[in-house]
């Protein structure tokens, strides 16, 4: 049988924010390991896009990490709701 809030999960906002951060770490990740010496050049130096690409990969992967950790849902009838 499946537990309490199963139905719910597919739509958790950790699940959401966690997939599109990731998705958008990636593109964004090989536009920085594509960028050629003109790119950099423009942004004095600094590849903006392969270190926005890591940023975004790692906050999607704590949103993700996070709904793995505590997946929420209602609680279980007889049990108190944490503080």
């Amino acid at each position: 049988m499946r537990e309490p809030g199963h139905r719910a999960r597919p739509f958790d906002i950790r699940l959401v924010l966690g997939g599109l951060f990731t998705v958008y770490g990636v593109l964004v990740t090989a536009a920085g390991i594509a960028a050629s010496d003109e790119d950099l050049a423009k942004a004095q130096g600094v590849n903006i896009n392969l270190w926005t690409g890591l940023g975004l990969l790692a906050l999607g992967g704590v949103f993700l990490l996070w709904l793995r950790w505590r997946p929420g849902g209602p609680p279980r009838s007889g049990e108190r709701p944490e503080d």
